[in-house]
């Protein structure tokens, strides 16, 4: 089955072709700077690559170019649109009206719509692409992947705000959680790597420009670091992370700031751009730090502390650690940080095996010392395909 997955953003569009039965990808790219002037990547066969600078006012022409893209031309892999079996959408936001992936209906759409205060920067997108792809491949089935819905396994206890309690009856303030394909694929991946097949407990480091940790239980996510948005949690390339309401409060005052500004301020000018005022890209700011320059050192510091400080008390909150899971592209590929993360760990039966972890490789790993408890893995993620198999299972009825 040829599944065509969509990531829809504001002003861009990531796609991939990908058989989920065999994993093979046919093809991949972004259309970016939609409504400004438009270009497109388009990778396909091996390892060519296309670029095509192109006038995109809406996402509907950058769809029907990558649509032409896929069937036409020097891009070409496959030989129409009926040979698109099903499409796959990432939706950011489900809420708690989506605890796994769902066919797109009329009603699915209008619940997201409902939930657009919740994601107003994701969810009008991911729409968008649906409503346009019905449009565009008329009876091709359409299914919604949440990157909210792994978390809804979290006990309320973990989820809930400690405000009163009518600020989640009304407006639904609570704990979501985000990379929920990231941290189901990596979390299940990991269970298939423990000779323990049972109470498994992982914990899952996704790294990268957004970053989030989480607690699996036995395959169920019983807590994660992001929050109602993604800007709560761990501090990451532009996001903040956990900041004191007092401290916000404060900083508006001192600075005359609107919410908006505020909330700009937090997720685009912070986190490691804002302490480092260098990069939000870990790998300039190790390069900083390695040239001497301080701001960059304490960045990769608190970056690293935080992380430390998630593992911690998600260690506490499993009662215990079987294996704990680096992912994204930081988790990854920076060995430093893997390697000052764990440092200290030990008593939680985590020993990082510095050979291990020092050699680069783009398969799953174990990097922890034969003698450790506690198993250390790195796990490329994989959430394009995640989103693929998704579909498949539903339009096949493997998933009900």
């Amino acid at each position: 089955m040829n599944v065509f997955i969509l990531n829809a953003g504001s002003s861009s569009l990531k796609y991939q072709l990908m058989n989920p039965i065999t994993k093979d990808v046919l093809a991949a790219g972004i259309c970016e700077r939609i409504g400004i002037d438009g270009v497109l990547k388009h990778e396909f066969g091996n390892d060519q690559k296309l670029k095509i600078d192109v006038s995109m006012p809406t996402h509907k022409e950058a769809i029907e170019l990558v649509l032409r893209t896929l069937t036409d031309g020097e891009g070409k892999v496959i030989d129409s649109i009926n040979d698109i079996e099903a499409i796959g959408h990432r939706a950011v936001h489900g809420g708690e009206e989506f605890a796994s992936s769902v066919m797109v209906t009329d009603k699915v759409i209008d619940a997201m719509k409902k939930l657009i205060p919740l994601a107003p920067l994701h969810n009008p997108a991911n729409i968008m692409g649906m409503e346009i792809c019905q449009q565009l491949m008329p009876g091709i089935p359409n299914v919604a992947v949440f990157d909210t819905a792994f978390h809804q396994t979290m006990p309320d206890y973990a989820y809930m705000y400690a405000l009163p309690y009518d600020q989640y009856t009304k407006h639904g303030i609570r704990k979501y959680g985000f990379h929920g394909t990231s941290h189901y694929f990596v979390s299940n991946e990991a269970r298939g790597m423990l000779d323990k097949k049972h109470n498994t407990r992982i914990i899952v480091c996704h790294l990268g420009n957004g970053s989030s940790v989480s607690a699996v239980l036995d395959g169920k996510c019983i807590d994660t670091s992001m929050g109602l948005t993604p800007v709560q949690g761990l501090m990451m390339g532009t996001r903040a992370g956990d900041v004191g309401a007092g401290a916000i409060s404060f900083m508006m005052s001192q600075e005359e700031m609107t919410i908006n500004q505020t909330l700009d301020l937090m997720n685009k000018k912070s986190g490691i751009l804002g302490i480092s005022g260098k990069s939000s890209d870990l790998r300039e700011v190790l390069d900083g730090m390695q040239e001497g320059d301080d701001k960059c050192r304490l960045a990769v510091d608190m970056v690293a502390y935080n992380i430390k400080k998630y593992v911690g008390s998600y260690v506490a909150a499993l009662d215990g650690i079987d294996a704990l899971c680096f992912t994204g592209g930081i988790g990854e590929n920076s060995a430093l940080i893997r390697e000052i993360v764990c440092a200290g760990l030990d008593g939680m039966g985590l020993n990082i095996d510095p050979t291990k972890n020092n050699k680069r490789s783009n398969k799953a790993r174990d990097i922890a010392t034969n003698s450790s408890a506690a198993r250390i893995f790195v796990i490329p993620t994989n959430e394009e395909f995640v989103i693929a198999n998704d579909t498949y299972k539903l339009v096949s009825g493997l998933e009900k």
